[in-house]
């Protein structure tokens, strides 16, 4: 029997009515639930997660009561146990959060789950799962996360086993200024399904803005298991959570990622000397008011401002004022043009999507070529070292207002700088370390937005929006007297400043040893005065450096590695934990494939052992990454 509505017994207009009267028979399951999870989101708006989910088990209800007798009287489908995994491959922490907010809500519902990084689960009980919910970051070029490769790596293999009758759904975190946007969780999705998995709720890809996106996915899973048969019993107690690593750590403060913190910037200096073709600031940032607290290995998240010369520049090719009114929030605020291209939305990076958005306001043909799907390359090369002032000097005439630009432009992604402080060494405080980005492109000069912003136009005693980004996966040892081998060039140094400053004040008795490389001794030997004291004082025991430009031969840190194979390789055998951070597409490759060397010759091991020899250290947490 079809359900039929009447404007006699609903809320609806007979319009209405009619239209609901055709969909509604058309529709699938599974598109029921996902509708379900989509409206209480919808509805909620900006409300918090909790609150969606509220609303969605009203509409639940509400739908409930308008089945036909008849067809409530059926018998139910086989309920599915109430297990669930939310599984994590996370590099600095969001994807982990946001599993963790899942697997609470779940929990919520009486399910007991198991909450794990990727690399911590058991794969053997992965065919006996009934639920399965993925929370992926993409990292670097399309790959997964650390603590993802090994879980990715066993689906796609043969030994992956045949999933059906599993129900699951994944949400994918990405950037879409990289060509491989949330590729990790589209193919963890397609194998899934390849298995014989079946889609719970359908995957949702994020931006960097991933907040509202993925309260959307939250709450359509939730409406999909709730709108599924409950179980016979509901299984009682609490959920299974991995080791500590995997809940991330909570904080009291008002201020967050969604609503920043004004911090004072109390100094500013730079580290380089005279001389050097090199500018890196060490900012002392005031958090005296906010409640914001950090460990050794967490991340500041800046909000930076454009470069108000671009700004005045783009306002000007399209012959604006810089007055007018746009509406550059979600809430509605308005707001005018040139503080909204300030502050509010990204104008140095093209990304596809952008592209798209904006061929809907050109006439000229040749952007309507350049996104074509055959002309990735030509695309690729086209946004690389360019921005929008760029793209509407070489793509006009355009039909397009102030309000229309903002509209297609994506919010400010915040920048994240590893901390270089501890806290218990300066209280209310929090250092970090940015190095200017500046070059030429396109016959134009152009910069990093915060590295330019924090070098040229600010000063002590101005203010930045900040928030504090926890990092589970790059954390000191929890036993003070553990080793620690720590390689960080340029400013890839600023945590172990932070490591050693922390060591230092709990009085840890642990060996620890640093690897830093940059061009110059004289010029570019960041925290130089640091190390020095620290050697001295025994807080830090061995220092390797490479100074690139001071040899004929460039030397980086990844040959004093090798040089040190049998005295490094002895500290692993004694349980040293290593930590690497800095550059990812070259650096950690090369270090990477340095440890392997020293693994393998010192341990007398061949390429397949030494490889699975760092790949258990990653799992136990004794070889951790904070690279980009």
């Amino acid at each position: 029997m079809q359900l039929q509505l009447k404007v006699t017994n609903s809320p609806f207009n007979e319009a209405q009515v009619e239209l609901l009267n055709k969909l509604l028979p058309t529709l699938t399951d599974s598109q029921i639930q996902w509708l379900n999870g989509y409206m209480a989101f919808y509805r909620a708006g900006t409300a918090s997660a909790e609150s969606a989910i509220a609303l969605q088990e009203q509409t639940a209800a509400a739908v409930a009561t308008l089945i036909p007798a008849e067809e409530a009287a059926q018998p139910a489908a086989p309920a599915l146990p109430r297990e669930a995994a939310v599984l994590f491959g996370s590099q600095t922490g969001n994807s982990q959060r946001l599993a963790g907010k899942l697997a609470a809500q779940l929990k919520e519902q009486g399910f007991e789950v198991t909450l794990s990084a990727m690399n911590a689960f058991k794969t053997n009980g992965l065919k006996k799962t009934p639920y399965l919910f993925i929370v992926a970051s993409t990292h670097g070029e399309g790959d997964p996360p650390d603590n993802a490769l090994t879980f990715y790596e066993f689906l796609f293999s043969k030994r992956a086993p045949k999933l059906d009758g599993m129900k699951f759904s994944v949400l994918a975190l990405g950037d879409t200024s990289y060509e491989f946007f949330c590729k990790t969780g589209q193919d963890f999705d397609n194998r899934l399904a390849e298995l014989g998995a079946e889609r719970l709720a359908p995957r949702i890809d994020c931006d960097v803005d991933f907040d509202g996106p993925a309260s959307q996915w939250l709450a359509s899973v939730i409406g999909a298991v709730t709108a599924s048969p409950a179980a016979s019993a509901t299984v009682a107690g609490a959920a299974s959570v991995a080791p500590a690593s995997s809940a991330a750590t909570t904080t009291e403060s008002e201020y967050s990622r969604s609503n920043p913190f004004q911090a004072e910037v109390l100094a500013t200096i730079n580290l380089n000397g005279r001389g050097s073709d090199r500018e890196t600031r060490h900012l002392e940032i005031s958090l005296e008011g906010s409640g914001l607290t950090y460990e050794p290995g967490d991340c500041v998240g800046i909000y930076p401002q454009n470069d108000p010369a671009l700004v005045d520049a783009i306002i000007a090719e399209m012959k604006w004022s810089g007055s007018e009114n746009v509406v550059p929030t979600k809430e509605g605020a308005e707001g005018q043009l040139r503080n909204a291209l300030l502050a509010q939305f990204e104008v140095t990076v093209l990304t596809r999507p952008l592209l798209e958005k904006a061929a809907a306001f050109s006439e000229n043909a040749k952007l309507a070529e350049l996104i074509l799907p055959d002309n990735k390359a030509t695309l690729r090369a086209y946004t690389s070292g360019r921005d929008l002032l760029d793209l509407l000097q070489d793509f006009g005439p355009w039909k397009l207002s102030a309000a229309d630009l903002v509209s297609i432009l994506r919010k400010m992604p915040p920048r994240l700088y590893s901390i270089a402080s501890s806290g218990n060494a300066h209280p209310e405080e929090v250092h970090v370390t940015i190095r200017k980005v500046e070059y030429e492109a396109h016959g134009r000069k152009r910069g990093g937005v915060c590295s330019v912003q924090v070098s040229e136009r600010l000063e002590e005693g101005g203010r930045l929006p900040i928030f504090i980004q926890n990092n589970p996966n790059f954390k000191l040892p929890a036993n003070p007297d553990t080793p620690v081998i720590m390689i960080g060039p340029g400013t890839g140094v600023a945590p172990f400043r932070a490591f050693m400053e922390e060591r230092e004040e709990l009085g840890a008795s642990g060996k620890s040893w640093l690897f830093y490389g940059d061009r110059h001794f004289v010029t570019d030997f960041l925290y130089q005065t640091d190390w020095q004291r620290m050697l001295k004082d025994g807080v830090l025991t061995k220092l390797d450096v490479a100074f690139s430009r001071d040899t004929e031969e460039k030397v980086y840190v990844q040959h004093r590695i090798l040089e040190q194979a049998a005295e490094l390789y002895k500290w692993l055998q004694e349980g040293a934990h290593v930590y690497v951070c800095g550059d990812e597409k070259h650096m950690a490759h090369d270090v990477h494939a340095a440890l392997l060397s020293v693994v393998e010759k010192q341990g007398g091991l061949n390429a397949e052992a030494a490889a699975a020899y760092l790949a258990d250290l990653q799992v136990s947490g004794r070889y951790q990454r904070d690279v980009y």
